[in-house]
């Protein structure tokens, strides 16, 4: 009682120690800055522009379409993913200096003009779709930027975002046992976000797949690269098939058994003889197999597994057009797990799970800022990580570069931001930032 707001505050277990708050003077996020540059290396942000025109009529808007795009993507980065948390880091050192323009004087954008942004201006028909393909267009970046890869693995998978309240397309899945959306991703090898799309959460796994592929399809089309696909059960769909085989893709995807498909690897469900091994004893076959629904026949691969102590072998069944020898064709559909991995990654990093809007287009809007934010946390991993941290993960990185905690003292000159050097030190800093200033040099 009658202290300032200013005053310290004091702790009982240790009188030597004083709390005090500066506000704006102090960041927790300041690692934000290495992603900055290596967005403005490779101009991720503005490529906005030409396709989200500004409604706005005035000539004294404060922040820029490309501004309020980086203040939603780079606080979903950080752990932030609703528009309430702009009210206060609309204040934050780091957060005005990411935003850019007027932002970096004053302040960044509040929650009402975030909201606008997100609700109002992203969610016509034509920004939404133009913001659907924008991860797109930022992977084509990278890549024209870094060199074209060899070859192109695309990776189709379905996901759950569990819902609560009376959300617009929210409903049950009985697969996952809950009330949610169901989200569709296609990865590529490297694990960037082709593109996504939420679903309603009764929606079957592969439904709206040509939505999800075919741009990526048309966008890799005059690439001379070999090109792969990956895929469950669900996608077993003779079009799907047709497409890819018509586009020149070689794919693996997996295929529920059946009494046709058990019949022709009949002669490897007989138990070996002897004492069970220690380790699984594995068999694979291949043959050709039409289903009802196909209009040609195409390869099976067989992958039968006896296990110690258990009475029936597990079996798996793989429809390709792989010429590879059985073994290699199995080898290669398992690494589909990453796709899983990068999922999870996109859940616990990113939090792209958060869809707490009503309307099902705003949510909509939400899952394509979360995947811009994965791809540009992702590319800085696999483009500016030293060989020391590649292994991190985006969870990792958040935790320990992007929470960097900095004091900010400003000059008349200079704005310095005094960073902490706990699990990042200087010298790892650097060596980010030396990465991505040698992406610099690469043609774009």
């Amino acid at each position: 009682m009658g202290e300032s707001r200013f005053d310290p505050l004091r702790l009982s277990f240790e009188p030597s120690l004083r709390l005090e708050f500066h506000g704006a003077n102090v960041t927790s996020d300041a690692g934000l800055l290495a992603y900055r540059e290596l967005d403005e290396t490779l101009g991720l942000s503005t490529m906005i522009n030409p396709f989200v025109a500004d409604p706005r009529t005035g000539n004294n808007t404060r922040h820029s379409i490309t501004a309020l795009l980086r203040q939603a993507v780079y606080g979903r980065l950080a752990g932030y993913e609703d528009t309430n948390d702009a009210e206060r880091l609309r204040f934050d050192p780091a957060v005005r200096q990411l935003v850019g323009g007027r932002a970096r004087a004053k302040e960044a954008a509040s929650t009402s003009e975030m909201g606008w942004f997100e609700t109002a201006v992203l969610t016509q028909k034509e920004n939404l779709r133009e913001l659907m393909d924008l991860p797109g267009v930022w992977c084509d970046r990278v890549r024209a930027w870094t060199g074209a890869s060899k070859r192109l693995v695309l990776d189709m998978d379905s996901s759950e975002s569990e819902t609560y309240g009376a959300q617009q397309g929210s409903a049950y899945n009985g697969h996952f046992g809950c009330t949610c959306y169901h989200p569709l991703f296609l990865f590529n090898q490297d694990g960037d976000l082709e593109r996504c799309m939420l679903r309603r959460g009764n929606k079957y796994s592969s439904k709206y797949w040509r939505r999800v592929l075919c741009p990526a399809i048309e966008r890799y089309r005059g690439l001379d690269i070999a090109r792969f696909f990956r895929g469950d059960a669900a996608f077993e769909i003779p079009g799907l098939m047709l497409l890819l085989e018509a586009e020149g893709f070689e794919y693996t995807i997996r295929i529920k058994q059946n009494p046709v498909l058990l019949r022709a690897i009949e002669h490897l469900l007989t138990r070996p003889v002897g004492r069970p091994a220690q380790k699984p004893k594995v068999f694979y076959h291949s043959f050709m197999y039409r289903a009802g629904s196909w209009e040609l026949e195409r390869r099976i691969v067989a992958k039968v597994e006896w296990h110690m102590g258990e009475l029936f072998p597990r079996i798996g069944f793989i429809v390709t057009n792989l010429r590879w020898r059985p073994k290699r064709v199995v080898k290669f559909y398992n690494k589909r797990g990453t796709a899983e991995q990068w999922i999870k990654e996109g859940k616990n990093a990113v939090k792209w799970t958060k869809l707490s809007c009503h309307d099902f287009k705003d949510n909509q809007v939400r899952l394509q800022l979360f995947a811009l934010a994965y791809n540009l946390g992702n590319f800085l991993r696999r483009l500016a990580l030293p060989r020391s941290v590649k292994h991190w993960s985006l969870t990792t990185l958040r935790e320990k570069l992007v929470k960097i905690g900095a004091k900010v003292v400003k000059h008349a000159r200079y704005v310095v931001f005094q960073m902490a050097e706990v699990a990042v030190p200087r010298e790892l800093f650097a060596s980010i930032l030396t990465r991505i200033a040698r992406l610099k040099e690469a043609p774009a």
